[in-house]
C-alpha cells in the first residue's frame, strides 16, 4: 500500500473488539446512540407514584364528611351534620353518633339529634329520647316527644297534654316534675315563633294560623300539640281537647276540632256542637266538617 493509502486508512473510524464490545476506533459505539428522551425518568416516578395512590371510594368519602362535621368545632355545623344522620335507616353507627349528640352542650345539636333518632326509626334509641324529655330547652324536649311518637311510644303524648293544657297529665307523671317550659309562656311563645316550627308538626296548621303569629303568642306551639294529640289512647286527653275547642285563642280551638275529627270518637260529637256557633270563620268551618264526620260514623 502507497504511503498516501496508508494514511487514508489511518484516518478512518476503525472497528475493533475490546473486551468483548464493538468499538470504533476513537469513537464509542454507546457514544453514538442518540440521548434518552428529556423527561422519560420524571414520567416513569409519576406512574409509579399514581398505580399506588388510594382513591376513597364514593361510601368512605361521604362518611368521611359526616364524621368530620359530627366532630366540628362549630356547633351550627355539628347539628347540620347530625341532623343529616336521620337519612340512614338501620345504620348502627348513624344510630350511635345520634344518640351521643343528645349529650352536647348545645341545644340545636340535642334537637337535630333528637330529631334524626325519629327520622331515621331508631327503635333502640327510645329510652335515649325519653331522657330527652326532660330537657331544659322546650325545642329539645318537643322533638324527642315528635320522635316518640313516630317510633310508636306513647311517652311522646305526655309532653303534649302539658303545652296543651298547661298541667301535668293526671294519670303520667314520671317525667312531669321537670318540665317548667309550660309554665313560661314567654318560652313557648318564642319557641313557637323560632326554631320549633321546623321540628313540631305545624303544617296542617295553615298560612291563616302563622299570620296572627307574634312573639308573645304561643297559641302556635299549643294548636299543634293539639293535633299531636289526636291518636292519644288515653280518656283524659279526649277531655283536654273538648275543653280545648273552647280556649280564647282560635288557632288552638281549630287544631282541637281537627284533632277530635281525626280520632273519630264519636261520643264527643254532643261536646263540640256549641262550636257550630264560633264567632271565627275558620274555627266554625272546620267545626262543621268535624261534627258531619262525627255523625257518618257507625
Amino acid at each position: 500500500m502507497s504511503e498516501g493509502l496508508w494514511d487514508t486508512f489511518l484516518s478512518l473510524p476503525r472497528l475493533a473488539v475490546v473486551f468483548g464490545v464493538p468499538y470504533l476506533l476513537g469513537v464509542s459505539l454507546f457514544a453514538q446512540a442518540p440521548p434518552p428522551a428529556p423527561g422519560k425518568p420524571a414520567e416513569s416516578k409519576a406512574a409509579a407514584t399514581s398505580a399506588t395512590t388510594v382513591v376513597p371510594t364514593p361510601s368512605a368519602k361521604a362518611w368521611g364528611i359526616l364524621r368530620d362535621g359530627i366532630k366540628a368545632d362549630s356547633a351550627d355545623k355539628r347539628a347540620k351534620a347530625v341532623r343529616a344522620l336521620g337519612i340512614l335507616r338501620g345504620n348502627a353507627e348513624a344510630e350511635t353518633a345520634a344518640k351521643n349528640a343528645l349529650q352536647d352542650k348545645k341545644p340545636n345539636v340535642r334537637l337535630a339529634a333528637a330529631t334524626a333518632l325519629g327520622s331515621m326509626q331508631a327503635q333502640r334509641a327510645k329510652l335515649e329520647l325519653e331522657g330527652a324529655l326532660l330537657d331544659s330547652e322546650p325545642a329539645v324536649a318537643l322533638a324527642a316527644a315528635n320522635s316518640l311518637l313516630l317510633l310508636h311510644d306513647n311517652e311522646g303524648y305526655d309532653l303534649y297534654y302539658d303545652v296543651l293544657t298547661g298541667e301535668r297529665h293526671a294519670t303520667k307523671g314520671l317525667i312531669k316534675e321537670q318540665l317548667d317550659m309550660v309554665k313560661d309562656k314567654k318560652k313557648l311563645a318564642k319557641l313557637g315563633f323560632e326554631e320549633a316550627i321546623g321540628f313540631v308538626p305545624f303544617a296542617g296548621m295553615g298560612y291563616e294560623a302563622f299570620k296572627t303569629v307574634t312573639k308573645n303568642d304561643s297559641s302556635p306551639v299549643r294548636a299543634a300539640a293539639a293535633k299531636q294529640l289526636a291518636h292519644d289512647p288515653d280518656p283524659g286527653t279526649a277531655k283536654a281537647l273538648v275543653k280545648a275547642t273552647t280556649d280564647k285563642n282560635w288557632a288552638v280551638r281549630e287544631a282541637a276540632l281537627e284533632a277530635i275529627a281525626e280520632r273519630g270518637d264519636r261520643s264527643l260529637l254532643p261536646e263540640i256542637t256549641a262550636a257550630l256557633e264560633d264567632e271565627k270563620d275558620l274555627v266554625r268551618f272546620t267545626a262543621a266538617a268535624c261534627v258531619a264526620h262525627l255523625s257518618d260514623l257507625p
